[in-house]
């Protein structure tokens, strides 16, 4: 073997080193990403997620200065058999003031189910000033075959909200969650 050659092959060794630990960085930020995609948008509001807690309304001076539009969208996810409506589609609301809309919700099928209602606002930076005191999205919600129920929402807006924010979408979408629910109530009973 000549010198020359145990040299390219040498430096063929490293280079399949390097490209086999770039490799393996990359796999293990792809899977670092969602977690840390998950804190950057909780710490920036930017994905549009409503906080998952009620909040605490205290008395706060209501800005009767401007107005909000609110409009709420509701839809079923894949394979939920439901109907679900907002009862009101639009309102205009002031920053700091306690509103309330009622969804409508009906199991059309002849079996029970259990639903979970998740939260999206747009533009996303309208989800840190959405202020939720009540919302049927923090609890799962079952309804036996045929029947039907009115969910409240209470909220208000806080009136920090950036004034070139005058309108924004609040959209629930339906998931079943039957089979977790009945896995949870077996390990629990």
């Amino acid at each position: 073997m000549t010198d020359n050659s145990h040299n390219t092959q040498s430096n063929n060794s490293k280079l399949v080193i390097k490209l086999v630990v770039v490799v393996i960085g990359m796999f293990g930020f792809a899977f670092a990403l969602v977690p840390l995609y998950e804190v950057f948008c909780q710490i920036t509001g930017i994905n549009g997620k409503t906080s998952d807690t009620a909040a605490v309304y205290e008395s706060i001076e209501i800005d009767r200065s401007r107005t909000i539009t609110i409009e709420f969208i509701t839809r079923t996810n894949t394979g939920m058999p439901w109907e679900f409506k907002a009862q009101t589609r639009k309102v205009e609301v002031y920053p700091g003031e306690m509103n309330q809309v009622d969804f409508y919700v009906k199991n059309n099928t002849t079996k029970s189910y259990v639903a979970q209602a998740v939260p999206s606002v747009s533009p996303g930076t309208a989800a840190l000033y959405m202020n939720k005191t009540e919302c049927f999205c923090f609890n799962n919600q079952p309804l036996n075959a045929g029947e039907e129920a009115i969910m409240p929402m209470k909220f208000y807006v806080d009136p920090q909200l950036p004034k070139d924010i005058k309108f924004f979408t609040l959209q629930y979408t339906l998931y079943d969650v039957t089979a977790s629910a009945e896995g949870v109530a077996m390990n629990q009973g």
